[in-house]
C-alpha cells in the first residue's frame, strides 16, 4: 500500500507541485485548502505524514499543529514564507518534525519527506527492549511506556532522541552528535533544536530538568542519560 501525504496549502501551484514529484515517487497524495479542511482530512483519510503550510485560511498551520498533537503523532513538515526564526521554533515547539522556507525546490520536497518517514518507521535493527528504571523502550513498535503514566505518545524524532540517549546511558552526547544520528547530515539547522526535543522529552516523561530521573543537561555540552 503507497504511503498517504496530506498537503495542507491554499496555493494551488504548491500543492499541484506536491502531487506532481510526491506521485511520481509513488506516494499517493490528497490536499486540503484550510486549516478546518486539514483537520477534516486528517480524522477521514489517516495520512502517513502531513505536509502543513502556516499561512492558511480559517485556522492557521500552527492552530492544525496544536490541535493534531493532542491526538497523533503522524510526522508533520512545515512549509512557511517568513524567514523569522520564532515561526520556527515555535513548530518545533509544538512538534513539528521539520521544516521547509518558500520557496524551495520541490525535490528538496521529496527528500524531506522521504527522510521524516523514514525516521518514522520500526528499524530492523533495533528489533529491542530498553529498560532504564522506570522507563521502557519497545524499540521495534517504537513505543515508550513510563511506570505510573501507561504509554507515552512521542513523536517520530522525539522518539528517535530518546532511544539515542537511553542506548547509551552514561554517556555525554553532545548537541552535534545528537543532531548527526537523530537529524542526520542532510538536516540543516542549529544546535537548539535538541534542546527543544529534550524539552519536549522532559514534559512528556514528567522527567524534572532539576532533578532528572532520566535525562541529564551537561552545561555546555550536551546531555546524558542517567545510567
Amino acid at each position: 500500500m503507497n504511503e498517504k501525504i496530506l498537503v495542507v496549502d491554499d496555493e494551488e501551484h504548491i500543492v499541484e507541485l506536491a502531487e506532481l514529484y510526491l506521485g511520481n515517487e509513488g506516494y499517493a497524495v490528497v490536499s486540503a485548502q484550510d486549516g478546518v479542511e486539514a483537520i477534516e482530512k486528517i480524522a477521514s483519510e489517516t495520512p502517513d505524514l502531513v505536509v502543513l503550510d502556516i499561512m492558511i485560511p480559517e485556522m492557521d498551520g500552527l492552530d492544525v499543529l496544536r490541535e493534531l498533537r493532542k491526538t497523533s503523532g503522524v510526522p508533520v513538515i512545515m512549509l512557511t514564507a517568513r524567514e523569522s526564526e520564532v515561526d520556527k521554533v515555535v513548530g518545533l515547539e509544538l512538534g513539528a518534525d521539520d521544516y521547509l522556507t518558500k520557496p524551495f525546490s520541490p525535490r528538496e520536497l521529496v527528500a524531506r519527506v522521504k527522510a521524516v518517514l523514514r525516521r518514522s518507521k520500526p528499524r530492523p535493527a533495533e528489533e529491542e527492549i530498553i529498560t532504564r528504571g522506570d522507563l521502557t523502550i519497545d524499540a521495534g513498535r517504537r513505543q515508550v511506556q513510563v511506570s505510573g503514566l501507561g504509554e507515552v505518545e512521542l513523536t517520530a524524532r522525539e522518539f528517535d532522541l530518546l532511544y539515542v540517549l537511553a542506548a547509551n546511558p552514561g554517556m555525554v552526547l553532545t548537541r552535534d552528535r545528537l543532531m548527526e544520528k537523530v537529524w542526520g547530515y542532510e538536516y540543516v539547522g542549529d544546535t537548539r533544536t535538541v534542546d527543544v526535543y529534550v524539552r519536549h522529552l522532559r514534559e512528556k516523561l514528567h522527567d524534572d530538568a532539576e532533578n532528572p530521573q532520566f535525562i541529564e543537561t551537561v552545561r555546555g555540552v550536551g546531555y546524558r542519560f542517567k545510567g
